[in-house]
């Protein structure tokens, strides 16, 4: 009996002197003097402050070892600071509810006298020297704004495990063996691994939905799914493997192979076939097919059913060891081949990567025009399109082939050859064959200059038919090309892409057509006279506090408000732009017009934008900021206001800046930019709107990048100071 009450002693002096130490170090916190602000500083002043210190100190750009726990302080001084409970709560008592580590919770000892009961937060001390970290988590420590602009577009290319804990979590012991060990398998699989810490991040911990600790979940194409199963490996791989779209890989036999192999035409993508003996598709397999959906086609072939006998032996398998197969073009023979007893992420990788592309691909959309035919950064990194304008159609046969068939031979890195059916991308067709007379098949050699579209090129005269003269006159063109680039000797601008697979073009073509037959219906059966006025003009609202409630916050599910951003002296310029733009989609009920102008409301844009610091690549310092202001004018915005959730248009000048014209000869340069100055500047104000349809276009399509609000700025944000 006297052992046990020795025990009981000695364990509660020990509790005593934890809570001791506890004490201490809340005493030694004090987010004033970390930020090093007066009680009295006002909320601008600690919000530049922070930046300007959570830059400094931010682990990513800060070696110092000391940089991480740094970090973490900052964060938290700032969310007690910035919020009027935790900052009026430290200033009466010294801590917060839930400042943990730094400031122990009123909440600690509850129950305690209630049949000796214990709180989790009773045991509130660090498990280790590092602030209560698990030092094995902190290399995947998330942070709200790394999550919204870092993971959730990297999940559209492979799938992240993520867990939920705190430094108070007594139960989130238990299952660190069995997490340490997926997380090792995982991560050689390239899964994405995340841990938020509640007691540092409980914004994004509250954003994810997950309220209590532990928690797992998961995060795929920007949607979020918990597990809910009991915390063993082979429930967690499954859970990876649950979490990733059905059908990604399809599987092939005898039977079915020259189906699969022969749809290279219409999907636009090379195929690949894995060759394996077991009877279930490889999670890593399924993983590559998921991180290249948007570039290849995959196929697996199991080598023990009998039903792939014929293919085995077609292709000489070694049944030793995992064979990968690509084929582009040519169906009955493979374009390259890899073999290896231990199929590893990073020789896959290399695998497919290099063979992402068919030898002439079909250029469906923006985004495999922009990767074919880049940009040029450097003269040793030109790239040139040999672009194939042509049809679809019986004739164009023997032309197509015979393009393909020079493609196929070229072995030249700087040549990229591709080809476009001109019904289905008329408007760039329309811009390379500004000749009446010149009409597909036909060939053109670019060189893209900038990303707003303007090119360099050189038609091949005589037209294209595949014969021995027009190859050699193409092949004659290419060397003259290697030797003088100046032989592009046309310059243009070419409009965005259409996206071919998008099934919005043929929703919209059947909604314009239906509404073409109503009108000459409507006209046939009723008089002219009679019938009210159809509406011509576009209604713009401006977004103010009294309309912003109606047109955001709670705007009706599925509906977009689509936000110009302006001031008072560009008002009118962007307006008539703007009106002009996005005249054709106002026949959409879902879509919705404003302006919003950032005269008054620079705070509500600047909070706002701050989910989509990526898209607006925003690197200055405080300094710079003060003496140079972001200009926001010709922004736009498509809010969702249900789904929280804002895509963003960035200006794109695309017309003639007289300004940047080289000076004339004499004084009469100088005299010319003078008088021009105005009208130069109103044509950059009104350029800033090109290629906003196209914009709109892709987001009608839902193709847009998506930047996700927790919480709409408040009234406050967007009411003018006064």
């Amino acid at each position: 009996m006297m052992r046990m009450v020795v025990v009981l002693l000695s364990v509660m002096m020990v509790c005593v002197l934890l809570m001791d130490a506890t004490v201490e170090s809340t005493a030694e916190f004090d987010p004033y003097k970390v930020l090093g602000v007066t009680r009295s500083a006002s909320q601008a002043e600690i919000k530049k402050v922070y930046k300007r210190l959570a830059k400094e100190w931010h682990p990513d750009k800060n070696k110092n070892p000391e940089a991480e726990d740094m970090f973490i302080k900052i964060t938290k001084s700032y969310e007690i600071l910035t919020n009027e409970e935790k900052k009026a709560s430290y200033d009466r008592y010294g801590q917060t509810d839930n400042a943990h580590p730094y400031g122990r919770g009123h909440h600690g000892f509850r129950h305690f006298h209630d049949n000796f009961y214990f709180d989790e937060s009773f045991f509130d001390f660090p498990f280790n020297n590092k602030g209560g970290r698990d030092f094995a988590n902190s290399k995947y420590m998330l942070h709200f704004k790394q999550y919204v602009n870092e993971v959730v577009p990297d999940s559209f290319k492979r799938p992240y495990l993520i867990k939920i804990t705190s430094d108070r979590c007594f139960s989130c012991i238990h299952f660190e063996p069995v997490w340490k060990e997926t997380v090792q398998e995982l991560e050689t699989l390239g899964i994405g691994i995340g841990v938020v810490d509640v007691g540092y991040e409980r914004r994004l911990a509250n954003h994810l939905g997950a309220h209590q600790t532990p928690s797992i979940l998961g995060v795929v194409n920007g949607k979020v799914a918990f597990f809910h199963y009991a915390v063993v490996k082979g429930h967690l791989m499954q859970f990876i493997e649950d979490l990733l779209p059905q059908r990604l890989v399809e599987k092939v036999t005898d039977k079915n192979n020259q189906e699969f192999l022969k749809s290279w035409h219409e999907l636009n993508k090379p195929h690949v076939l894995l060759f394996d003996q077991v009877p279930s598709v490889p999670l890593l397999y399924k993983l590559t097919a998921f991180a290249y959906k948007d570039y290849v086609q995959f196929g697996y072939v199991d080598q023990g059913l009998s039903e792939t006998t014929d293919l085995l032996r077609k292709f000489n398998i070694n049944t030793y060891a995992p064979t990968m197969l690509v084929f582009k073009e040519d169906v009955e023979k493979p374009a390259d081949i890899i073999q290896a007893k231990g199929m590893k992420k990073q020789i896959i990788d290399d695998f497919i990567s290099n063979n992402k592309f068919l030898l002439a691909p079909r250029l469906v959309n923006q985004k495999l025009f922009d990767e074919l035919c880049p940009v040029k950064q450097f003269h040793r990194r030109r790239k040139y399109c040999i672009l194939l304008i042509t049809g679809e159609e019986e004739s164009f046969a023997t032309g197509n082939e015979a393009f393909l068939s020079l493609a196929s031979t070229s072995t030249n890195d700087v040549l990229r050859f591709a080809y476009v059916y001109q019904r289905r991308q008329q408007p760039l067709c329309d811009v390379l064959l500004k000749n009446k007379d010149s009409t597909p098949p036909q060939v053109v050699i670019l060189e893209r200059r900038n990303g707003a579209g303007k090119i360099l090129y050189k038609p091949v005269l005589g037209g294209w038919n595949g014969s021995k003269e027009d190859k050699h006159k193409l092949l004659e063109e290419l060397e003259r090309l290697q030797k003088h680039p100046s032989i592009l000797n046309c310059d243009a601008v070419l409009p965005e892409l259409n996206n071919e697979f998008t099934s919005m073009f043929l929703i919209r073509w059947i909604y314009t057509a239906y509404d073409y037959l109503s009108e000459i219906i409507d006209d046939l059966l009723h008089n002219n006279c009679s019938r009210p006025p159809k509406k011509n003009f576009v209604e713009v609202t401006e977004l103010t506090d009294i309309t912003y409630t109606s047109n955001l916050v709670k705007l009706r599910p599925g509906h977009i408000n689509v936000v110009l951003v302006l001031t008072d002296s560009t008002k009118n310029i962007l307006l008539s732009k703007f009106a002009k733009e996005v005249y054709s989609f106002t026949g959409s009920l879902t879509l919705h017009f404003s302006f919003l102008n950032v005269d008054k409301h620079s705070e509500w844009m600047a909070a706002v934008l701050e989910y989509a610091q990526d898209a607006m690549q925003i690197d200055t310092d405080e300094e710079e900021v003060g003496i140079r202001k972001v200009d926001y004018t010709g922004y736009v915005l498509a809010l969702n206001g249900h789904k929280k959730y804002l895509c963003l248009f960035k200006p794109v000048y695309t017309g003639e800046d007289l300004d940047s014209k080289p000076e004339e000869e004499g004084g009469g340069s100088r005299y010319r930019k003078g008088m021009t100055r105005s009208r130069s500047t109103s044509l950059q104000i009104h350029h800033k709107l090109d290629r906003l349809g196209l914009w709109i276009e892709r987001l009608m399509e839902g193709t847009l990048p998506r930047y996700y609000v927790p919480s709409w700025p408040g009234l406050d944000k967007i009411t003018v100071n006064k």
